[in-house]
Parts: structure tokens; C-alpha cells; sequence
């Protein structure tokens, strides 16, 4: 999906992978499940790019359903994989999420995640064998668009958003949803599943100053209302309960 000159989408909405084209070289920002894999290969070819031309995958953090093509990119095209240091460990699946932080469940939203996730082969997921970490807050990362880490712990211990202000784009991840995956619940607010929902929702606050168009999340839709009421809607969403 086509959202901006050099700047794309992977997946339905349901779990996302974003593309950004820097002159014929791109970075992919998470790199969703395994069977997105032909998803990424057609929308490459929709802009007139390869895999070959993929040079790097930045990963927002570690989690299964953020890492599920970046194996198959490093091993078949060598494509250098970056994630914060402090989730590396899940990247390479040694660490496995805590059953915590999952909240309300309504079945059909989470079924539907779910069967997704096993038509994507979200089960069958390949640890990502050799990485590149980073664990300065502030840094730019050497790949095309100069994506600039922003540290946002909470959801896990090394979440990060990633700001390209080439592409005017925050991409952040699961440090904030517009898609509940367990209930439905549209409008941004705290992912599901996150480790440590006071620190991300105090994390947040970094990304006050930003000035990007789109706030894109691994889960949902784009958002381009604007950073200030973003975060807002996060905020009234935890007060309520939400």
C-alpha cells in the first residue's frame, strides 16, 4: 500500500511491515511474519524495486510478530538486521515474552489475529540468527532514510520508535496501537501484550517534540492526525480504563 512517494506499506493493517525508498534503496521497518514475505516481494515490485534492493530491516523491538521475514532478508540477500540491545535476546527467540500484559479479550478480534497469524506462519517463527544492535538513544543508523532511535521501554525493555523525517514518518512499533489485536478497539492507545504499561506510557512523552506526519503502528491503521492529540488519545484511552 501506497502511502506517500517513497514511503509504503506491508500487511492489511492487521500486522505491518513499512517500506521507505531513499533513492532506489530501501529500509524495511519490521519485518512482520514469514508469509508476509510475498506480501513485501509484490509491494516492491509495485515501486519498482527488489528484495535486492532492500538494505537494511530495523526492528521497532524483538517480538515474533515484528521479526518474521528478517532471517530469510539477512540469509538469501544479506541484509543487515538492527534492533536495540536490550531485545536482541527475543529477536534470536532465546527470550520469550512474559504471558503478561495481554488486558481485555472479545473473540472475534483475537480470533481473527489469530488466523491470520496462522496463514502468515506467526507460529513458525525464524530467530534472526546474526544482528546489529544499538543502544544510544538519538542514534542514526546507517541505512537508507538515516532512521533516528528513539528509546521507548515498556512494551519490551528495548522498544524504540523510529523517526525518518525524509519520509515525515514516526514509525512506533507497539509503543502505541490504532488496532487492538485482543478486542478491536480502534484509535491509538497501549498495545496489548506490553511488559510494563506505566514505563511505556511515561516513555510516550519523547515523542512530544517530533514532527512527523504519519504515526505509524505494527498494528492498525496510519495516523496523521497529529503527534499532540496521538499521544492524547493514548493518555485518555489509559485514564478510562482503555
Amino acid at each position: 500500500m501506497r502511502l506517500a512517494p517513497s514511503l509504503h506499506r506491508v500487511g492489511n493493517g492487521l500486522v505491518n511491515s513499512y517500506l521507505v525508498d531513499d533513492g532506489g534503496q530501501v529500509t524495511v521497518i519490521d519485518a512482520g511474519m514469514p508469509g508476509q514475505y510475498a506480501d513485501l516481494v509484490r509491494e516492491l515490485t509495485a515501486m519498482g524495486r527488489s528484495v535486492s534492493d532492500v538494505r537494511a530491516v530495523v526492528l521497532t523491538h524483538g517480538d515474533t510478530d515484528h521479526v518474521g521475514y528478517a532471517e530469510r532478508l539477512r540469509r538469501e540477500q544479506g541484509v543487515p538486521v538492527f534492533v536495540h540491545a536490550l531485545d536482541a535476546d527475543r529477536a534470536r527467540l532465546v527470550v520469550r515474552k512474559a504471558a503478561t500484559g495481554w488486558g481485555p479479550i472479545r473473540l472475534r478480534p483475537f480470533a481473527s489475529f489469530m488466523l491470520y497469524g496462522a496463514r502468515k506462519g506467526g507460529f513458525r517463527i525464524p530467530p534472526v540468527t546474526e544482528l546489529r544492535t544499538f543502544d544510544a538513544d538519538g542514534a542514526t543508523l546507517d541505512a537508507p532514510g538515516a532512521p533516528r532511535v528513539i528509546h521507548l521501554p515498556g512494551h519490551t525493555p528495548g522498544s524504540v520508535a523510529i523517526h525518518m523525517p525524509a519520509a515525515d514518518a514516526l514509525f512506533v512499533g507497539d509503543a502505541l496501537t490504532t488496532h487492538d489485536v485482543l478486542t478491536g478497539a480502534e484509535g491509538p492507545r497501549l498495545a496489548p501484550f506490553t511488559l510494563d504499561r506505566e514505563t511505556a506510557l511515561t516513555s510516550l512523552a519523547r515523542l512530544e517534540r517530533i514532527d512527523a506526519r504519519w504515526i505509524l503502528p505494527g498494528h492498525g491503521q496510519p495516523w496523521n492526525g497529529g503527534i499532540e492529540a496521538g499521544l492524547r488519545s493514548v493518555r485518555e484511552a489509559v485514564a478510562s480504563g482503555r
